[in-house]
């Protein structure tokens, strides 16, 4: 039967996610870092703002028709960003305004360099190896993301005030110190499409860069109207209602030995109205009577507990 919940690896699935077959997200209970389900949700939208953008400026640039396509975001510590990505690929640390932080706009070298040759003029795919860009490499590139740090500046809007410049290249993930191991990055994936060939591209944001707006942005309701609104739901929720005898105590022998005819004397007076019972809370007293055909019980009185 599927879980919802992996009691070994803390994998969370939605029901959607279960009847997709999706593969679980891990979890780790230890460190519990995750955005708000409103968080995630601008963020998202974002993103896919910023995809577009993207795609739209690598068209201008490499004179060949690309897309962008966005594919989620999370919240992760800046060693299990790095953990994530290849051993060797391209990462452009960018400045952060205000954030001692890096933000990164990762992707494949080779994926880069095909970039780099429809730029010069070239119309076929270019399939190079991993590798350092030279210095006209690297300075087309620069420019390049410079650009696109353009357009992620424009989509994010007032989720990032501070301005945001490309400082370093570097091609080895394990090597490159963007942010403290335990610092928290908002990282975006990606797939970038340039003619027929795609590369899995990602962006990482310092947390403390983003977050203070999120939380700026997200309205606090009045107490009176969350209480209003809590009350709403709680009374629509539903309850066992029961009617119940007083309780008997017996001994285990009593019941070991129990058979058909018996009889178990009860300390319930017979005249007393049986208790009514909400999820096994006395809410008041109730009498058997019929209605319709149908056992019902009529109210006698009422507790508050």
């Amino acid at each position: 039967m599927n879980s919802p919940l992996s009691e070994k690896t803390g994998a969370v699935r939605s029901p959607e996610e279960v009847q997709a077959g999706r593969p679980p997200a891990l979890y780790d209970f230890r460190r519990p870092t995750t955005l708000t389900r409103e968080h995630s949700r601008t963020l998202e939208l974002a993103f896919e703002t910023f995809a577009r953008q993207w795609g739209t400026q690598l068209t201008a640039r490499v004179r060949v028709l690309s897309s962008v396509t966005h594919h989620g975001v999370e919240m992760k510590t800046y060693d299990d960003y790095v953990a994530s990505l290849p051993p060797t690929t391209a990462m452009v640390l960018c400045g952060v305004e205000r954030s001692d932080a890096s933000a990164v706009v990762q992707f494949p070298a080779a994926g880069a360099l095909n970039w780099v040759s429809h730029i010069l003029g070239s119309p076929r795919a270019y399939r190079a190896e991993e590798r350092k860009f030279t210095r006209i490499e690297h300075t087309l590139i620069s420019t390049l993301v410079s650009e696109t740090l353009e357009d992620l500046h424009y989509s994010l809007g007032g989720l990032l005030q501070g301005q945001i410049t490309v400082e370093t290249v570097h091609y080895n993930a394990q090597f490159a110190q963007a942010a403290a191991k335990s610092e928290l990055m908002v990282t975006a994936g990606f797939t970038v499409q340039v003619g027929d060939q795609s590369v899995q591209a990602s962006l990482a944001l310092p947390a403390e860069a983003v977050l203070p707006q999120l939380c700026d942005e997200s309205e606090v309701e009045p107490e009176e109207q969350v209480r209003g609104r809590m009350g709403g739901h709680l009374v629509h929720v539903p309850m066992d209602l029961a009617l119940a005898l007083t309780e008997t105590p017996v001994t285990s022998e009593q019941i070991l030995n129990l058979v058909e005819g018996d009889v178990l004397r009860l300390t319930h007076a017979a005249h007393r109205p049986l208790h009514l019972t909400a999820d096994g809370q006395r809410v008041g007293t109730a009498a058997a009577g019929k209605q319709s055909g149908r056992i019902a019980a009529v109210v006698a009185s009422r507790e508050e507990s």
